[in-house]
């Protein structure tokens, strides 16, 4: 089969995208609205750009040629929180998904503690075993839909106590989820270890 990415339209690409990119780590991202409610949503176009300084990046579309809640904010104010959600954490993470106005808090809605920050006014979760206080560093708008990738630099880490080993995360004791198409989730499997690749100078 061939597929002319000309012929589709940006839904069907993004069908498409999403079951092709897989497994996708979900950056789960609180945020201020203007009036102060504590936003939340997961997005799965989620990477990291730089080990030093510390920064990551997420990709926010639109939908129906507005812009998602959480990237207002986060231009508005500069400043978020990006958490790494657990396996318990799963259904809570789905439900943030929903569409609610700018002052509805998925937070509150979905009954979730939050701890204050250190360095910024945004709060974090307190039952997410990862926390990443983020500083907005650098906004780029890709492709006809406009989809916004959004560069922050983090500022803090909070790390549930036992996950750190000789400056590693224990990712079996940190149980991530991951995206695949659709409304569809997976947790870790199999983990194969290999040993490490040197290269030899030319």
């Amino acid at each position: 089969m061939k597929i002319d990415p000309a012929e589709l339209g940006a839904e069907k690409a993004y069908r498409l995208l999403t079951g092709i990119v897989v497994p996708r780590p979900i950056a789960w991202v609180t945020s201020l609205s203007p009036g102060g409610a504590v936003n939340l949503a997961p997005f799965s176009a989620f990477t990291f750009v730089s080990p030093k300084p510390p920064m990551l990046a997420i990709s926010v579309g639109r939908k129906a040629g507005v812009y998602k809640d959480t990237a207002r904010n986060i231009l508005a104010r500069e400043e978020y929180v990006i958490h790494i959600a657990d396996s318990p954490l799963l259904s809570a993470v789905h439900d943030s998904s929903a569409e609610h106005p700018p002052e509805v808090s998925e937070v509150d809605m979905l009954g979730l503690e939050t701890i204050a920050s250190d360095h910024i006014a945004v709060p974090r979760l307190a039952a997410a075993p990862i926390a990443m206080e983020c500083r907005f560093r650098q906004c780029l708008e890709f492709g006809e839909t406009r989809s916004r990738l959004i560069v922050g630099e983090v500022v803090a880490f909070h790390i549930r106590d036992g996950l750190l080993v000789n400056d590693k995360i224990e990712t079996e004791s940190l149980d991530p989820i991951a995206r695949i198409a659709g409304p569809r989730y997976a947790r870790l499997g199999e983990i194969v270890t290999l040993k490490p690749v040197f290269q030899t100078s030319k």
